[in-house]
């Protein structure tokens, strides 16, 4: 192999291996649609921000899970009920 390749997989072992614990860590994550907020900010006439509507996404939380958890977790569940 060449030693190109071999910086491409350590690099992405690496990358893996940080999302992982980041996934360990901080299950949840920011909503994307609201930033973290659980609403839409909007304006009034002056320009000035306002809270809107509760964001449909994350249901007003402003958290969503990552995706890293999500697919950890069904896994554990189908291995779960695959052992009982």
């Amino acid at each position: 192999m060449t030693p190109l390749i071999l910086a491409a997989l350590a690099a992405a072992t690496l990358t893996a291996l940080c999302y992982a614990a980041l996934c360990a860590a901080q299950p949840f994550g920011d909503c994307r649609r609201c930033d973290g907020l659980g609403f839409q900010l909007t304006t009034d006439r002056r320009g000035k921000p306002k809270r809107g509507k509760h964001c449909r996404r994350c249901k007003g939380v402003g958290k969503r899970i990552r995706l890293g958890r999500h697919l950890y977790n069904v896994a554990h569940r189908t291995w779960t009920a695959g052992t009982n």
